[in-house]
């Protein structure tokens, strides 16, 4: 088959979903074509993480948190025992079994925020037999929820209950939709994908932006990002080390 042929059946079969393909793929997929097109504000980096501030935070900020992912995000609420979660609060017996020392008994707040770890050594992508799921160059780890069959391989392989799933349709849970970020459906996973979409516009995620300096966010491999300069001055954990998934996401304690 021609090059020339290939080329059209993929532009066919994209058209035929109606360009319906969620826009952070489409834009995971061309970044230096979006790049290009937002002259040079898209955000990059060689590995993407996030440092939580454990003493910044409090249960204000952290609603401020939740409340602004998961409205950009067309994240559901159910009056059901059902939910689905991009980010949330949970108690730190919760997020670190066997870690709960007299150091980290000395955070003000019971509480903290957990999400998508974006391991380096993904398990999630290992086992997902459609690649619905995928890691990009700089670490953040996507779904593609067209290529999502909903048999929760990943939900099973990943230790930190990051992703949800959406047993019942979650479009008509959402009081009011934006148009901006692709609803669900039926029977896909989801969960956080670092705001990849807004990356690609030259801005930091949404939870950090509302997080009053609680969340940190930049290039891990770059000594001068705020992510590398806290956790070279600060004690940090992450959630199971020992698994060796190697978590990029990082708590200030």
């Amino acid at each position: 088959m021609s090059a020339s042929r290939r080329k059209f059946l993929k532009l066919a079969g994209l058209t035929a979903l109606g360009w319906s393909v969620c826009p952070s793929i489409l834009r995971a997929s061309t970044s230096e074509v979006i790049g290009d097109r937002a002259e040079g504000k898209a955000l990059h980096a060689k590995r993407w993480a996030m440092a939580v501030d454990t003493h910044a935070l409090n249960e204000k900020i952290m609603q401020k948190c939740v409340n602004i992912c998961h409205k950009i995000h067309n994240v559901p609420e159910f009056d059901s025992e059902e939910e689905i979660k991009w980010i949330w609060a949970a108690p730190f017996e919760h997020l670190f079994p066997g870690q709960m020392h007299s150091r980290l008994m000395e955070v003000p707040e019971e509480k903290t925020l957990s999400l998508c770890n974006h391991c380096n050594n993904p398990p999630c992508v290992r086992v997902c037999p459609t690649k619905a799921t995928f890691q990009r160059e700089d670490g953040i780890v996507m779904m593609d929820f067209h290529r999502c069959i909903g048999c929760r391989y990943c939900m099973a392989a990943c230790p930190y209950g990051s992703r949800s799933f959406n047993f019942s349709d979650p479009r008509k849970h959402l009081k009011e939709p934006t148009p901006d970020f692709p609803t669900r459906t039926k029977g896909v996973v989801e969960k956080c994908e670092f705001c990849a979409e807004r990356l690609t516009e030259g801005k930091q995620p949404a939870c950090v932006e509302v997080s009053e300096g609680a969340l940190l966010f930049g290039d891990l491999e770059d000594p001068h990002s705020d992510v590398s300069k806290a956790l070279e001055e600060r004690y940090s954990i992450r959630r199971k080390p020992e698994l060796g998934t190697e978590p990029c996401v990082y708590y200030l304690i």
